[in-house]
Order: structure tokens, then sequence, then C-alpha cells
């Protein structure tokens, strides 16, 4: 069940993070945020937990691609499933669901930087109309290994058949 982020789900959404750290496959971070710097972060809309047997096992959010007004409507896709909840369909159920929430509230393009060795969410942006934009080698060090990212883009259909461009 895919439903809105409450301010209690705030312990669950930081310790599946913390899980998709340990994966050193999710992120260049390495450590948890607090949950004030996690929430000062991403956009107040399109915030989403995943509920397996009244657990939270996956959440969804969207960050701010830019400050810059012209890139009000271009945001940073986040999911994290947890590591005892993965190939269970839960990154689909909020995937979609983030796409949805995201056009309502005026998203026209939605990106991702995804480590290549990372082939699940590779897929998973596949399925949801995500198209590869670029490969940016090397762009930073993990763990004191350079690592590339794989540019993901997802424009909305939806929001440019609205405003006919």
């Amino acid at each position: 069940m895919v439903r809105e982020m409450q301010q209690g789900d705030s312990q669950s959404v930081l310790e599946i993070y913390r899980m998709g750290l340990e994966t050193r496959n999710a992120t260049f971070e390495t450590t948890v945020p607090s949950w004030h710097d996690w929430d000062s972060k991403h956009l107040l809309h399109s915030r989403f937990v995943s509920e397996e047997n009244g657990k939270v096992a996956g959440w969804a959010a969207l960050i701010p691609f830019s400050v810059r007004e012209v890139y009000r409507g271009v945001a940073e896709v986040s999911i994290y499933i947890a590591s005892g909840s993965r190939r269970k369909k839960i990154g689909s159920g909020l995937m979609e669901q983030i796409i949805i929430s995201s056009e309502l509230n005026g998203i026209w393009s939605l990106v991702s930087s995804v480590f290549p060795e990372n082939e699940a969410t590779l897929k998973l942006h596949s399925k949801f109309g995500f198209r590869i934009i670029g490969r940016r080698e090397r762009i930073a060090k993990l763990d004191g290994k350079w690592r590339d990212t794989i540019l993901l883009e997802r424009r909305s259909s939806v929001i440019f058949n609205e405003k006919n461009s």
C-alpha cells in the first residue's frame, strides 16, 4: 500500500536510507542526515511511503533540481526500498505514485542519477519512461574509488500536452 509520507514515518525513512547507504550503489552520501536536514532538502509535495504488513518498506520523494525559478518544474527522484523488501514491486508502486503527484504539482521533468551497477533501479526507471541522457564519468569518489553515474530523464507528456508545448 502506497500512501503519503507522514511526520511519524521519519525514523523509518531514515533507516531505509541507511540501508541504501550500506549498499554503496544508491548514493555518494555516506552518513544518514538528521530528519531536519532530510526534510528541508526534499519538496513538501510528492512524498510517499509503501507499507508492507503495517511497516514502511520503502519511500519516494523529490528534490528540487535547482533553486533557479526557471527550473521550478524539474525535480530529482529519490526511491529507497528496505533491504528485506526489494524485488517485490514496491519501487514500481512508489514510482507510479510519484509520477502522478509530480505532474499534479507542475513538475514537467523528473531526473535521476544512478550508479551503472544499480541495475534494478535502472530497469525501474526504464519501465516508467525515463531515458538515458548521458553518463558522467568519474564524477565523484565513494570510499576512495571514482564512480560513474547514469543520467536519466522523464518528460511529462501530461504537462506538455496541457500547455501545447
